[in-house]
């Protein structure tokens, strides 16, 4: 009984939300705005931005013309 009192005691103790749960949901986060970012730049200019620059850090993605269709391009 004295074992089972113990163990109770020891888990009640214990954080209430684990600390790598956490680091998950930051990195997560700043993956999802980073990724989100890129997209954004690369897609079509909203109304008004049409003439900005695109900010050095942010790749150059081109399109294909047919994705998914035919033979892999060799590079």
């Amino acid at each position: 009984m004295y074992l089972f009192i113990e163990a109770a005691g020891a888990v009640s103790q214990a954080p209430s939300f684990p600390t790598a749960s956490i680091a998950v949901y930051v990195i997560g986060f700043i993956a999802a705005v980073t990724i989100g970012s890129i997209a954004w730049y690369n897609s079509k200019r909203p109304v008004g931005w049409e003439d900005k620059e695109r900010p050095s850090v942010v790749p150059k993605v081109e399109k294909d013309e047919t994705p998914g269709i035919g033979e892999p391009k060799a590079e």
